[in-house]
């Protein structure tokens, strides 16, 4: 991305789209009482208020009356259904893994088969997105949290902790490709999860050869454990090769959740807050729920003098339902330099 002089200027910046993330799939209700929705009630719920907060993207994960992260499709289509019948202009994006939750206390926190998975682009109401992993990866949760942030919780518990730090992401390339022309094909855009510059690359590649053709709108998932770490210098690294086009939003996890949100404020970024990433407040003092996290990013970026989206806006700046005919026309409108055409090509600018 280029940051040319006053792109910290408000009026040189997207209107802030915030994602939120209230299901929590990897925490258990008891974990945070009261906050963590369970009945199909609840979780249309939550997506109301989390909309009237100020948020526009919804990450949708779905549970049981049990507690349990669900792995029915059943139960993500009854909610996606709740969801659109109560906010119909919220942008739905369910969560790639499904559940990665354990089944049960000791066992490993997997996510489903690749077959299983395949079977998002078969949702019905279709979402707005699904999240798209790319590239194999250690995803351990644990890794650059304290004990404290556990403390409490059901992470105490040395079997499940364990569980959530052997934990990998499965995303071979030829299950990648395959999941996003099914999603293609049903009109869901793929949101893809770059985990660090490598990730990125893997995304340009299968956008030069024509394998995804839509608007590139991913997260910088900076939680370590496999992934970047959340620091200006891996996130300055990554930003670098994002072209001009691409709708970039932040994320992280526990503590870090709020200043990594802090600078993709201020950058003209986007954010994602909510339980699933972080339990605590700033000072671990109390627990924060996720409309008071989404509350308290529209209040600093009102501060910063930076306007929040309107699920219009949200939709017209991601570019739902848009996809390409071509490589090249996909390359084109997101700002990337053509692929090469014989010749050796360096570094290119865009054509005025």
């Amino acid at each position: 991305m280029n940051f040319l002089d006053g792109h910290l200027f408000p009026e040189n910046q997207q209107p802030l789209i915030i994602t939120a993330a209230p299901y929590a799939p990897g925490w258990l209700p008891s974990d945070f009482p009261g906050e963590i929705p369970v009945t199909m009630e609840e979780q249309i719920q939550k997506a109301v208020d989390c909309y009237n907060a100020g948020a526009t993207v919804l990450h949708l994960h779905v549970r049981e009356l049990d507690g349990k992260g669900s792995k029915r499709l059943s139960k993500f289509n009854e909610l996606i259904a709740g969801v659109r019948k109560a906010v119909p202009e919220m942008i739905i994006q369910v969560g790639g893994s499904i559940s990665f939750a354990p089944e049960s206390e000791g066992a490993a926190a997997k996510w489903l088969s690749d077959d299983t998975r395949h079977m998002l682009a078969e949702l019905e109401p279709t979402p707005d997105q699904v999240t798209v992993t790319v590239n194999t990866s250690q995803m351990n949760v644990t890794e650059h949290a304290e004990l404290a942030d556990f403390k409490g919780t059901s992470r105490e518990i040395p079997a499940i902790y364990e569980a959530y730090k052997e934990m990998t992401v499965p995303a071979q390339p030829g299950w990648v490709e395959e999941h996003i022309r099914r999603l293609t094909k049903a009109g869901i855009q793929s949101a893809f999860q770059c985990y660090n510059i490598n990730s990125f690359e893997s995304v340009e590649r299968l956008m030069r050869r024509g394998v995804y053709k839509g608007p590139l709108v991913m997260n910088w998932v900076a939680i370590s454990g496999g992934m970047d770490a959340p620091n200006i210098y891996n996130l300055a690294n990554f930003v670098r090769a994002v072209p001009d086009g691409a709708v970039l939003t932040v994320e992280s996890s526990v503590r870090n959740v709020l200043p990594v949100n802090m600078i993709g404020i201020a950058m003209g970024l986007h954010v994602r807050c909510g339980t699933e990433d972080v339990l605590w407040n700033q000072t671990r003092s109390a627990k924060i729920g996720t409309v008071a996290q989404i509350e308290q990013l529209v209040e600093i970026s009102r501060q910063f003098g930076r306007p929040i989206a309107t699920a219009r806006q949200a939709r017209e700046i991601s570019k739902i339902g848009v996809f390409y005919d071509t490589a090249e026309e996909s390359l084109a409108a997101n700002g990337f330099a053509p692929n090469r055409n014989g010749a050796n090509q360096g570094f290119l600018r865009k054509a005025a």
